[in-house]
C-alpha cells in the first residue's frame, strides 16, 4: 500500500515515517512544505514530495492508496494558522482524496474534538477546527478512521494503549510513538473502518485494542 503522510515533519509524523518504512507491504510518501526537510525523512525511509496545505498539493496523491493526516499548526501558533492547517488544510486534503479516488483516509484528531464548547478558551478554537475537519471526513464517503489521542508525551512507546469510543479518565498521557503505531495499524485493521475513537496509554497491546473498539 502506498501511503501519503501529511504532516511528516512533525514529532508524531516522524515516528510514522520511521515505523511505516519498515512495515512489510507499505511504502510511505512524506509531504513536506520545504525541501530542506527532505534529507532527514529520506534517511528514515520515505519518498519525499513537496506540498503546501495552503496551495495546490494534488500532485502528492499520484499513485496513493491511503492518506494519513498528521499535520497540526502547533501550540505556539495563533488562530490564523489553526484555521489554515487544522481546519482548511485538513478539509482540502479530504476533498483531494475524493477527487483522486483515494478511498482510505486516517485522521489524527484530538480528544475533546467532539465537544469543543467545553474546552478552555485557549483550546476551544483548536478543538473546533478539529471537529469541523472530522465532521467533513465522516460525511465524505471515504473509508475513514478518526483517531483522537489525549495529551501527547515524548516517552518511549509502550506498545500498549486504551482505546474506546469515549474514555472517562483523561488524566493519563500517550506517547507519540504509540500514536504513530496506532495510525499505521489502522491502515489494515478493518475493525477501525468508519469509526472514531479516543486513546490514551493503557495495558492492552495495540492490535488487540483496535480489534475491540
Amino acid at each position: 500500500m502506498q501511503v501519503l503522510l501529511i504532516g511528516a515533519n512533525g514529532k508524531t509524523g516522524r515516528f510514522v515515517v520511521e515505523y511505516l518504512s519498515k512495515h512489510p507491504g507499505h511504502r510511505v510518501r512524506a509531504m513536506v512544505r520545504d525541501k530542506i526537510q527532505a534529507p532527514e525523512l529520506e534517511a528514515l525511509g520515505a519518498e519525499v514530495v513537496e506540498g503546501d496545505l495552503e496551495k495546490d498539493f494534488g500532485h502528492a496523491y499520484e499513485g496513493i492508496d491511503a492518506v494519513i493526516f498528521a499535520a497540526g499548526s502547533g501550540s505556539k501558533t495563533g488562530s490564523d494558522k489553526t484555521e489554515l492547517v487544522d481546519r482548511l488544510g485538513a478539509i482540502r486534503s479530504i476533498d483531494e482524496a475524493i477527487k483522486q479516488d483515494t478511498k482510505r483516509y486516517i485522521m489524527l484528531s484530538s480528544m475533546g474534538a467532539d465537544e469543543p464548547q467545553l474546552a478552555s478558551d485557549s483550546m476551544r478554537y483548536y478543538l473546533q477546527a478539529k471537529k469541523d475537519a472530522d465532521d467533513h471526513l465522516s460525511q465524505s464517503g471515504l473509508n475513514y478512521t478518526i483517531v483522537r489521542p489525549g495529551a501527547l508525551s515524548d516517552d518511549p512507546p509502550a506498545g500498549t494503549i486504551e482505546a474506546a469510543d469515549r474514555i472517562e479518565d483523561r488524566s493519563r498521557r500517550i506517547s507519540r510513538g504509540d500514536v504513530a503505531q496506532v495510525l499505521i495499524q489502522c491502515l489494515d485493521e478493518e475493525n477501525t473502518y468508519g469509526k472514531t475513537f479516543e486513546m490514551l496509554s493503557g495495558s492492552v497491546p495495540v492490535p488487540k485494542a483496535l480489534q475491540s473498539i
